[in-house]
């Protein structure tokens, strides 16, 4: 029993020491914003959509490797693109377009014809591509680099709150068939975890633009959103049979582990933003 608190400490350091280096680095390149930010989420992107197909291709579930993870990149990389200086051009839309079409006739001239394993590869680039996509448009707000970093802050708070309450207070199961250890216990610490993150922003670095209302709206939606994505990059795991979708992070399991709280929320949090006016 002695040894049981020296083990976790053991199994929670490939974590932390993972995540002195990542996290700088991602700060660094949060702060430079501009391009090197949005082709530093589009090779994010690119490789969260190899380990999605991978984590399918080991669950023998078909997926167009390529397209999955060339066209998802893309369409990354068009939803970062669209909309600077305030304008849209459309690209994302042009980049689905031509992306459903190549899934659909790559099926039709395959002397194996399947409809899922084009379904499964739209919805790799949709779920992974069009979701990180929104984190250069974020960025690209007015005081964009203090809502990106209070989006990151939110959700890693949330994430290590979820773990610890669920840790040492979970009884009750969340989703028991696809994440045996997430708890409702767990879940309403997350949530706690992204208002307390959320409040000290607002009395940190976001004094003027942060107000009540979006204050708790964005915290809501960063507890709540956040974990629900998380669970539904949970189902895709789950139905391959896979447990971590690769070790590329030690400690962490891969990119789309990582990743997996933004692939819903960037979206929503970005468009949040939008509705309280920010520019």
């Amino acid at each position: 029993a002695s040894g049981t608190p020296l083990r976790r400490a053991l199994m929670l350091l490939p974590r932390v020491l993972t995540a002195l280096v990542g996290i700088p680095a991602l700060l660094y390149f949060m702060h430079l914003g501009g391009l090197s930010y949005w082709a530093l989420v589009t090779a994010i992107a690119a490789l969260a959509l190899h380990e999605y197909a991978t984590v399918l291709w080991l669950g023998g579930r078909g997926v167009q490797y390529w397209l999955t993870v060339l066209g998802g990149a893309a369409l990354a990389a068009s939803v970062g693109l669209d909309g600077a200086q305030g304008s849209s051009r459309g690209l994302p839309a042009v980049v689905l377009t031509g992306l459903t079409a190549v899934a659909v006739l790559r099926e039709l001239f395959r002397k194996e014809h399947s409809l899922d394993r084009a379904a499964l590869t739209l919805f790799g680039a949709l779920f992974v591509g069009w979701g990180l996509g929104h984190l250069p448009l974020v960025r690209g707000l007015e005081a964009g680099e203090a809502w990106t970093m209070l989006l990151f802050v939110a959700v890693w708070t949330c994430d290590s709150a979820a773990y610890f309450a669920g840790r040492s207070l979970g009884r009750h199961k969340l989703a028991e068939v696809i994440s045996p250890k997430k708890t409702w216990e767990g879940a309403v610490g997350g949530l706690a975890g992204a208002f307390a993150a959320v409040c000290a922003a607002r009395g940190l670095f976001l004094q003027d633009e942060l107000g009540v209302g979006l204050a708790a709206a964005a915290a809501l939606l960063v507890g709540t959103l956040g974990q629900v994505s998380d669970l539904c990059q949970s189902l895709v795991k789950r139905a391959a049979g896979v447990k971590d979708s690769a070790s590329l992070l030690p400690g962490h399991g891969g990119i789309f582990d990582r990743m997996d709280s933004f692939l819903l929320l960037a979206p929503a949090y970005y468009y949040l933003l939008k509705f309280f006016g920010c520019r």
